[in-house]
């Protein structure tokens, strides 16, 4: 399948949509959603003025914080809420999107399977596959709504500003089908890995949070 995170996805739906430029309204609204069908992962995902909860629990009630589009689906408060008091809580990512495109390829590297990048890559999606070079790796798997994700790593002693991250980025997109939609989530304070991904044309739509409550986890959440 070419064109991950579409189809009958309802959140795959809204991410392709606004990989392509159609953005839902900016109404402040927030659309609650099942916990992912492909990782299994609860999730928060913000777009421009409007909000995506994937979640099991159930919004009505006393307790229920103050979950808006403009923000507060991602106040700390409201993260707590949705993983309950023993559940993980990632980082709020920058979600940033491009299609895929041939190009150079890279080996890949069955040797890696205990590298931090490819354990954390296994923990939140699915079909993961590793490549790389003396410079570093690119793991792409399916990830929320079955999308391709895209991350990469350069190994420990390599100089960053010398054009490898870039290199490995678009090694990545040369791995996904042709013309099929790649996402890559950044944190924000990442400026050297932004500006790569952003150098290679990969482009903003939004942010997320993956989450995974201890009750879903059988135990305390975490990668």
């Amino acid at each position: 399948m070419s064109e991950r995170g579409g189809g009958s996805d309802p959140l795959g739906r809204l991410l392709t949509d606004a990989a392509a430029g159609r953005f839902p309204p900016v109404d402040g609204g927030v659309r609650v959603l099942p916990p992912d069908a492909t990782t299994g992962m609860h999730a928060v995902v913000e777009l421009t003025g409007h909000s995506i909860v994937l979640t099991d629990r159930s919004l009505v009630g006393a307790d229920v914080p103050d979950l808006h589009g403009f923000g507060g689906c991602t106040h700390p408060d409201a993260l707590r809420w949705l993983a309950g008091p023993d559940g993980w809580i990632g980082s709020l990512d920058a979600v940033l999107v491009r299609r895929a495109e041939p190009g150079d390829r890279l080996p890949a590297r069955d040797d890696l399977e205990h590298h931090p990048r490819v354990r954390r890559a296994r923990a939140h999606r699915r079909d993961v596959r590793v490549y790389g070079d003396d410079a570093g790796l690119v793991t792409l798997g399916a990830g929320l709504a079955g999308r391709w994700e895209l991350s990469v790593e350069l190994h420990d002693g390599v100089a960053a500003g010398a054009g490898h991250g870039r290199r490995l980025i678009r090694a990545g997109l040369a791995a996904a089908p042709p013309g099929s939609w790649v996402f890559a989530q950044v944190a924000p304070g990442n400026a050297a890995s932004l500006r790569a991904f952003l150098t290679v044309g990969f482009v903003p739509i939004g942010s997320e949070v993956l989450l995974r409550p201890a009750r879903s986890a059988g135990g305390r959440g975490g990668t």
